[in-house]
């Protein structure tokens, strides 16, 4: 697997479809994000670890690793 990380990834809302780009952080698992467009409440889906891994177009830094996340 390849050493590099790729730290960026489109949300997708469930809700409303919109669309945006985000820096994923290295640091945390991200549990929640609001919907820059509705303002809806984005929550991981059961069996993922953060709503990259549920809504993202890539999954976080530990998945893309091959490591545990931090559920």
């Amino acid at each position: 697997m390849s050493e590099t990380v790729n730290l960026k990834s489109v949300l997708t809302c469930p809700e409303c479809g919109f669309v945006k780009e985000e820096t994923m952080p290295t640091n945390a698992c991200q549990w929640f994000y609001e919907c820059k467009s509705c303002a809806c409440l984005l929550k991981p889906l059961p069996g993922d670890c953060c709503v990259f891994c549920s809504y993202g177009t890539v999954p976080c830094p530990p998945i893309q690793q091959d490591k545990k996340c931090c559920t």
